[in-house]
């Protein structure tokens, strides 16, 4: 039976190949163009994987088939119309000699003309396919870099598919429909290509580049100033300041808040001027200054609108065709290519198919219907980008009307904020507002992601001797190297994530804009704020305190990983310690669902402390609660930074990663001795805060091991000190430093990267701090552009 069947399926495969797999190479097409977009709007991993392995499926499955539609050619497996397939398959499973064999892949005779014509008009479907979908050319950045191994395969492909053709000359009958689909497959590779070309980061870097700049004529000026000197004139050099020469947006803000047409016409201008931040390219003053002025005057939510829409521009840069194809000769060619491919329609259409076989017939019908749904699906996504509402003049003859129809899209895109309960009773309100934007409108995943190592721990296991083995195994696998990717294929950890909370980015940006204007034009003063790690925030804050036992041990003198480790344990144990909450875990403390009973009592609440007067110490409470929660947030994501995205804080991480497994170590044998493996983290916390940590561990232990575990818990009972206000006031305010530190000291490519994978809330901050003036890419001082010879009497 099997060497029957192995003949048999060698059969099938010969005479079905070439079709199915020009049919799975437009099925990837269709799966590219409608889940491509979807990456940057979430961060699960499976559909970030599935982009993944259609984006590598749908070269190889065009490749493929146009080398298989080349090798047969010459050779054509005869009767292939559905019946005869049908035989065959039944005749692989039943048959049980040779001579039952089906004739459709045993017998080889000459190929028709027809199905050799045929052939020829499917070879240019696949250079479309080749050309991809609008929605993705490149699914990381790195592949920009790859352009020239594109244009490479491009002329590969273009002489295969010729020779394709050239063999069914002279008596091609679809000679016009196969030529009218070359070119369109030609128009939509070289889109590819070039769109990889614009985006690779050299390319990128010199389109931002200005002409240059030789500088006045020096010698010429020093020529005629020693001749007047000579002339025993007066003379002398003055120098001018540069006149400001803002564009017409800069000099026409409006004041209040922003329409939606206005927020993407802004955030594009803002792109023009800033994607050179991916290229760590340096800004003059006056781009500084206007972009300053600018944002100094919104509110946090068009901010956070605004720069949404810049981080949804550099997406669609680097990963699509969008750049191509927004342009004069973008719209020609992408016209040129839909024509081309509704007349191959209608030539086939309309030809005689008379000797076709009907399995082949339906295949060509599907390409083109294929092609042409694809093209629709593009020119209905190029209509309603962000990109053609940026495009519009108000001074075209249909602008404001083409104007009025974009707001009112642009609104269903909106940021959307809802409110879900928090479940914590002893503060109101009771609602938190998050940001809930449908997926299929958001432009980014609009979640923060987070890692907390008490919980992490928790979820270990002791070094028992039933798991020797296991761990004799992780240690080999550690070995070679494979320890990290073994781990995330097999036993992926599952990262929460949690909605963007307003009042979070409300503090960022608040904090941001305060230190903007203390920066102002003064350079010291901004790389003082750009270099601090959360003393700038607890000395320059409203605080009445010296808390230098809190900046010097705890900030200035250490590591910016080993900060992190040391606060984020430090806020844990803060949060999970406050006696107020002591019955609320960390479940308990985030957006969860609620009831109606629930909601009722705390509206009675809240009607009652109206009528007693008892409405402004609840408000503080509220306020020091929002603290409370958003700073182990924000302590969260930061360790998720630290931790599960080493290449974006590669700059700034140290030996963060042999802290933290030193950190987990010292935690999971504490928790062992303990016995509260699998126990609570307010269990957990509580132990830990128990110890005598009078003596510092350095002092106990030596350096070797570089654990944090009661530096941290030493930290948490110096902040444990002070008034539960003053302390999560500190606390948010670190965090909100440490966070705009990495920010803006993290490699500015990396930033590029995030926004194909659902995007990260470090890159907004990022963007922020850069609007505000704050980092190291201005040149702050004007100094003088201009001098004049000045020549008395």
């Amino acid at each position: 039976m099997v060497s029957l069947a192995i003949p048999n399926l060698k059969n099938i495969w010969d005479t079905w190949n070439v079709r199915v797999v020009v049919l799975v190479s437009l099925t990837l097409q269709v799966i590219l163009i409608l889940l491509a977009p979807f990456r940057k709007r979430t961060t699960q991993r499976e559909v970030i994987l599935s982009v993944w392995v259609s984006y590598l499926l749908a070269d190889w499955a065009a490749s493929f088939a146009v080398g298989h539609i080349s090798n047969g050619s010459k050779e054509y497996d005869g009767p292939c119309d559905k019946e005869d397939f049908l035989t065959s398959v039944a005749h692989f499973f039943f048959s049980s000699s040779k001579a039952k064999v089906s004739s459709c892949g045993d017998k080889k005779v000459a190929l028709s003309i027809n199905s050799s014509d045929l052939l020829a008009f499917w070879a240019p479907f696949l250079l479309v396919h080749l050309g991809g979908p609008d929605t993705i050319t490149a699914f990381a950045l790195e592949d920009n870099e790859l352009w020239l191994r594109h244009l490479f395969s491009l002329g590969v492909q273009l002489a295969v598919t010729l020779y394709v053709f050239w063999l069914t000359l002279p008596k091609n009958k679809l000679l016009i429909p196969t030529l009218l689909m070359f070119a369109a497959g030609i128009i939509k590779y070289i889109e590819r290509t070039y769109a990889l070309f614009l985006a690779s980061l050299n390319r990128f870097r010199e389109s931002m580049l200005k002409e240059p700049d030789p500088g006045p004529n020096y010698a010429k000026l020093m020529e005629e100033y020693y001749s007047k000197k000579e002339a025993g004139l007066p003379t002398h050099i003055e120098l001018t300041r540069e006149p400001d020469k803002e564009s017409k947006l800069a000099a026409n803000v409006k004041e209040g808040k922003l329409s939606e047409v206005e927020v993407v016409t802004y955030a594009y201008h803002y792109f023009q001027i800033f994607k050179g931040l991916v290229v760590e390219l340096i800004f003059s003053y006056r781009e500084r200054n206007e972009s300053r002025d600018f944002f100094l005057n919104r509110n946090a939510e068009d901010a956070l609108k605004i720069i949404e829409l810049e981080l949804n521009f550099i997406y669609e840069a680097f990963y699509t065709k969008v750049v191509v194809v927004h342009s004069i000769l973008g719209y020609i060619f992408r016209g040129a290519s839909i024509l081309f491919i509704l007349v191959a329609y209608g030539f086939f259409y309309s030809l005689d198919k008379h000797g076709f076989k009907k399995i082949d017939i339906m295949v060509t019908y599907t390409l083109l219907f294929g092609a042409m749904c694809l093209d629709l699906i593009a020119l209905i996504m190029l209509i309603f980008s962000d990109w053609t509402v940026a495009a519009i003049n108000t001074s075209w003859p249909m602008g404001k009307c083409i104007m009025k129809i974009a707001e009112e899209y642009l609104k269903l895109k909106r940021l959307r904020w809802r409110k879900v309960p928090k479940m914590v009773p002893e503060s109101p309100p009771l609602t938190v507002e998050v940001l809930g934007t449908p997926c299929l409108l958001r432009r980014w995943s609009e979640s923060v992601s987070c890692f907390n190592l008490i919980a992490y721990c928790l979820q270990q296991r002791p070094s028992a001797d039933k798991w020797r083995f296991r761990r004799w195994i992780e240690k080999k696998i550690d070995k070679i190297g494979l320890g990290d990717v073994v781990y995330d294929l097999f036993c992926p950890p599952e990262i929460p994530t949690k909605k963007l909370p307003r009042r979070l980015w409300e503090i960022i940006f608040d904090e941001l804009l305060e230190k903007s204007k203390d920066a102002a034009d003064d350079a010291e003063t901004t790389k003082r704020i750009c270099s601090a790690r959360g003393a700038y925030a607890i000395q320059e804050g409203y605080l009445e305190r010296d808390y230098h036992t809190i900046t010097g041990d705890y900030i200035d003198n250490l590591a910016y990983d080993e900060s992190i480790l040391l606060w984020h344990v430090a806020t844990e144990l803060c949060f999970q310690g406050d006696p107020n909450k002591a019955a609320h875990n960390e479940e308990n403390s985030s957006y969860g669902c609620c009831s109606l009973w629930h909601i009722a009592t705390e509206q009675i609440r809240r009607l009652y402390q109206w009528l007693s007067g008892k409405e402004k110490s609840a408000a503080n409470k509220a306020i020091s609660d929002d603290d409370r929660s958003l700073s182990k947030l924000l302590s969260d994501y930061m360790m998720y930074l630290l931790m599960k995205q080493p290449k974006m804080m590669s700059a700034v991480a140290g030996i963060g990663k042999i802290r933290f497994r030193d950190t987990c170590a010292e935690t999971v044998n504490f928790f062992s001795r303990r016995g509260i493996i699998k126990r609570g983290p307010k269990v957990a916390c509580d132990a830990i805060r128990s110890v005598d940590t009078e003596v510092r561990p350095v002092h106990v232990k030596g350096d070797r091991s570089k654990s944090v575990l009661f530096d941290a818990c030493m930290l948490a009972k110096e902040l444990n000190k002070l008034e539960e206000k003053e302390r999560w006031k500190i606390i948010i305010k670190v965090w909100v430093e440490m966070l705009s530190y990495a920010a803006s000291h993290c490699r500015p490519e990396t930033h590029a990267q995030q926004v194909s994978k659902g995007g990260q809330l470090i890159s907004f901050v990022w963007l922020l701090m850069a609007h505000f003036g704050l980092g190291e890419q201005f040149q702050i001082n004007e100094g003088h552009a201009r001098a004049k010879l000045i020549v008395g009497k």
